[in-house]
Formats: C-alpha cells, structure tokens, sequence
C-alpha cells in the first residue's frame, strides 16, 4: 500500500506506508528530543495525523528546510525505521544505493524525487491555491 500527499484535486505519491512512518520516525528521533511533534508541530502532528491547513504551510516550508539540511549531516546508518520499535531495520538492511550518502536523499519515491522535492512541490501548490494538505493511502 502506497501513501502520498493530497494537495487540491492531485496526488503526489510518497511510498510505501512503512516507508513513509520511517521518513517521520528519523525526523522525530533525530531532530526532536522532546518527543514526536514537539519542534515540527505542523509537519509532525498535523500533517501526519490529521491535515496541514494552508494557513501553516509558510511555516511548514521554513521547516522542511531546516529538517532537510539537519539531516543532510546525519549518515544513512541512522535511519529511523520505525520510532516505536527501534529494534526494526529497513528491509533491505544496511544496503542503499551508492547515491544515497545521508538521510536528506535516503527517502526518495520511486520516480527518484526525494521527499524533500516533493513536499516543497506540494508546500508551494498549498500555498498558491489555499488548499489543506493531507496523507492519504491510495
């Protein structure tokens, strides 16, 4: 089951479900030491529980940024997998392709944006068209 970003009338897909949980679980892990949320509410809680309203995408943007150049220093063995189960690895283990060299392009979509790519896409469409922003399952 594949998850993406529903911004408007168009979808914009992400990845798999576990892939995506492990995309949010690194950030938390990583970047919020106060628990899930606590630093990144609009991304972290709204986004990924319920929706990001258009009024709060301006900060949204400011912080995939920052998450985006946070974890362009940490090395793909540090990959979250899952935060409630940190003994879970990535499927494939250890293994990433050589042009993966950090947690910023370790969470691309199948047709090679990284996420960051995607979100921003979806991010500016939000803010030029006053849309909500919601995950969904497709």
């Amino acid at each position: 089951m594949s998850v993406g970003l529903l911004v408007d009338c168009f979808h914009y897909e992400l990845g798999p479900v576990d892939f995506v949980h492990s995309f949010f679980s690194t950030v938390s892990y990583h970047l919020e030491k106060e628990g899930w949320g606590t630093k990144y509410p609009e991304l972290m809680k709204k986004l990924y529980h319920d929706k990001l309203e258009w009024e709060e995408v301006t900060i949204a943007k400011r912080n995939l940024l920052e998450i985006e150049r946070e974890l362009s220093a940490l090395p793909t063995e540090k990959v979250i997998w899952d935060i409630e189960d940190l003994s879970k690895t990535p499927p494939g283990g250890d293994r990433v392709s050589p042009n993966v060299t950090n947690l910023a392009n370790y969470f691309a979509t199948t047709k090679g944006k990284t996420f960051f790519e995607v979100m921003n896409e979806v991010l500016d469409i939000a803010i030029e068209d006053k849309c909500d922003i919601r995950i969904k399952q497709i």
